[in-house]
């Protein structure tokens, strides 16, 4: 069965995005790039609210006008290998999109799920494939959360504490242990931590 993985920076005190949405505030690092560019091959497919869809859609289709380098979506003075085969990933992989507002989608490879359920989300596991990616997509993240169809949680926590903002999971109407996986710290200050839902 295919898993469902969330991958997400997130602030000190836990927010993904200001208010605003903006993500300027992320702490860039080449090593979480690089380890990003490498897991590439384990997924096939990405899950998406409408907003955070929007958002890559407006960005990666124009970042691939370098052969061998793109921008980083969160500082595009900033320009690397890794980015640059994650952005080849993103703009040739499955995008699949939960929104009730948008009645039709021309990024290549994008397909409307219309209303999020639950039921539509298990039936994508059990079809044949490597397992899905959620980047961003709060909304997304906090239904599939508390439906409990998610298998894995990876968080890049960044350094810095935003103080207020839009938090990664909200709205769900019961805690959910988690197993830790994995904890490593970079010299950038940033820690990866991985959790897998406790079964």
């Amino acid at each position: 069965m295919r898993r469902i993985v969330i991958f997400n920076r997130v602030s000190a005190d836990g927010y993904f995005a200001k208010h605003d949405g903006d993500l300027s505030w992320f702490v860039p690092d080449d090593a979480i790039d690089r380890r990003g560019a490498d897991g590439i091959p384990r997924f096939d497919a990405m899950l998406f609210g409408r907003r955070t869809y929007e958002m890559f859609e407006h960005f990666w289709p124009n970042a691939l006008n370098d052969p061998s380098t793109a921008p980083d979506p969160h500082d595009t003075t900033r320009r690397t290998t890794a980015i640059h085969q994650m952005a080849v990933w993103i703009n040739d992989t499955d995008k699949l999109v939960f929104s009730n507002t948008r009645a039709k989608l021309s990024w290549k490879n994008s397909q409307l799920l219309g209303k999020f359920e639950p039921r539509r989300v298990e039936e994508l596991k059990e079809k044949p494939g490597k397992d899905l990616i959620v980047f961003g997509s709060g909304s997304i993240v906090s239904l599939l959360t508390e439906h409990g169809l998610v298998d894995e949680y990876q968080f890049i926590v960044s350094p810095l504490l935003l103080g207020e903002g839009k938090a990664m999971v909200s709205g769900v109407s019961k805690g959910q242990p988690l197993v830790l996986l994995e904890a490593k710290p970079y010299d950038s200050g940033n820690v990866l931590l991985r959790y897998a839902r406790k079964s």
